[in-house]
């Protein structure tokens, strides 16, 4: 069997973004499991704000065109969710609304995992949701496993890694799944 593909990102653009750190501890622990990863920033592929004027006057953006290839490349996707005001980040939303504007439909049949991290009491849940809702929305198919990490600003060791090894167990076993649920869909 080969080895799982998944792309991974956060939807934030701060450069020390607790949900980058815990996405990187994740995308490790994938490909410990055997996965192939591609961890992209999207700080690396500028868009702006969905309008549809825009659309139809320039057309996809070339970044989004570029993102776009990336998702259809990979049958897997691992988001890392920040939550602002217990919802998605504008990052977060643009991008996934970018490229749901693709023909073909670039999520149509994706597995995807959701994993967030905040600095507050509940591990950013709530933003976890809401970006399942809407991946689920886009035709993917999202994994029941969560995964938050909260009061992140304490969460990682001086190394970067996690201090909690429930936590750790808890991201390998997103990541598990994720890789199992791709692998029975022969995707």
């Amino acid at each position: 069997m080969a080895a799982s593909k998944i792309l991974a990102f956060a939807g934030s653009a701060r450069r020390e973004s607790y949900n980058r750190k815990f996405l990187a501890i994740a995308a490790d622990a994938a490909r410990a499991a055997g996965a192939e990863v591609t961890l992209i920033d999207l700080g690396d592929y500028p868009l702006p704000l969905f309008n549809g004027d825009l659309e139809d006057a320039e057309g996809m953006p070339a970044p989004a065109l570029k993102l776009v290839e990336l998702i259809l490349g990979h049958p897997a996707l691992l988001i890392a969710s920040p939550e602002y005001n217990s919802l998605i980040t504008p990052l977060t939303k643009n991008t996934l609304d970018w490229c749901s504007r693709a023909e073909p439909n670039p999520f149509l049949g994706k597995v995807a995992a959701v994993i967030s991290a905040s600095p507050g009491p509940f591990g950013g849940v709530k933003s976890g949701l809401a970006c399942r809702q809407l991946l689920t929305r886009l035709g993917c198919l999202v994994t029941p496993t969560e995964c938050t990490l909260p009061r992140a600003h304490e969460a990682f060791d001086e190394t970067g890694g996690l201090k909690n090894e429930h936590t750790l167990k808890t991201v390998q076993t997103v990541v598990a799944e994720l890789i199992r649920t791709t692998a029975k869909l022969g995707a």
